[in-house]
């Protein structure tokens, strides 16, 4: 090997080195010490206690788990497809010619960039039972009695909703600019020549060539809304009651305030080997989509 090609192997790998060492000491390390932590009882005022997988056998009879889980899910489920349509319609809509565009795109991407913090305390004033400006123009409109919104157990968690979609489409929709401005005009042009309408032409030629891109949002948003917790956090608190509980804001208390440090590692392993399952299927899913395409 000669010395030009060492040099610029080293230089190569002197470039990459802090990223390696941040990875190593911020997230390896931290991964490893928590999967050897879910088989101990720790409350860090005493020693380690090795329990085996009795924090897992623990899982079972944890009805808070269940619930969190189940929340978790329900969350995902509708924000993961909701937010993606809300980009994408976005996207097919900032990506036209019109006046003032760049304004436009500019003010549906300032809500992912706000403070999370002050945007739920906005919602929650906007959402508020009696004095909340939503309720007030619901009653105008003759609605007797309108929803209580975080304050009630069905209202909670489509309000979580509603405001992480609302503060996360602005980021996806610019991920499906990309993609559109990516794609060849030529295609559209051919399509036409041939007769093929609108419709005809998003379902043959946008959304095929908006696979990676789409594949890339779905992945991202699943972890995401798999490990959401500070908009539950500022909102709601898990509450009313546990309405609105999730996995990684059970962790947080199982940690924070019960001292349960060896249980709260063995639902963030579980935590872990649920994203990594829906990760593999939508790798898998990804490949069978572009062979239909």
């Amino acid at each position: 090997m000669s010395k030009r090609k060492v040099k610029n192997i080293i230089t190569a790998y002197t470039f990459l080195l802090p990223n390696f060492v941040g990875f190593l000491l911020f997230t390896l390390i931290p991964i490893v010490c928590s999967m050897g932590l879910s088989f101990m009882e720790w409350d860090s005022a005493n020693p380690m206690k090795f329990v085996g997988l009795a924090n897992f056998a623990k899982l079972l009879e944890d009805e808070t788990f269940s619930i969190s889980l189940k929340n978790t899910i329900y969350y995902s489920v509708f924000t993961v497809p909701l937010t993606m349509a809300a980009a994408l319609g976005l996207a097919l809509i900032l990506n036209q010619k019109l006046k003032g565009i760049n304004m436009f795109r500019t003010v549906f991407f300032f809500p992912h960039v706000a403070s999370l913090v002050a945007v739920a305390v906005v919602w929650n004033l906007l959402f508020h039972p009696t004095l909340g400006p939503i309720n007030n123009i619901l009653r105008a409109m003759g609605v007797a009695n309108p929803p209580g919104w975080t304050s009630t157990i069905d209202w909670a968690m489509p309000v979580i909703i509603i405001v992480s979609i609302w503060k996360s489409m602005g980021y996806y929709m610019i991920l499906y600019l990309s993609g559109l401005q990516a794609i060849p005009r030529e295609l559209y042009e051919a399509a036409k020549v041939d007769g093929a309408n609108t419709f005809q032409r998003f379902r043959n030629i946008t959304l095929p060539m908006l696979t990676p891109t789409t594949f890339f949002v779905s992945i991202m948003l699943t972890i995401a809304c798999f490990k959401v917790f500070d908009l539950i956090s500022v909102m709601t608190n898990g509450g009313p009651g546990r309405a609105t509980n999730v996995l990684v804001y059970h962790i947080y208390n199982t940690a924070f305030i019960n001292y349960e440090f060896g249980y709260a590692s063995a639902i963030s392993m579980v935590l872990f080997a649920i994203v990594l399952v829906i990760t593999v299927v939508q790798f898998r899913a990804e490949k069978k989509w572009v062979s239909y395409m």
